[in-house]
């Protein structure tokens, strides 16, 4: 399942982070990150997929 995730977290990492952690601080950073540049969206997202 956390491969299924990642993939999900390289296409669209709020998603991703959402699925791993709901609406917590995380996901908030997320889409911050995100918003900011693709690319350290996707480097937070793995990160706290790959942690849990």
């Amino acid at each position: 399942m956390d491969l299924v995730r990642i993939i999900i977290a390289i296409l669209l990492p709020p998603l991703g982070v959402f699925l791993q952690v709901g609406f917590a601080g995380a996901f908030w950073l997320n889409i911050l990150l995100t918003l900011l540049g693709y690319i350290p969206g996707i480097v937070h997202a793995v990160y706290i997929i790959a942690k849990r």
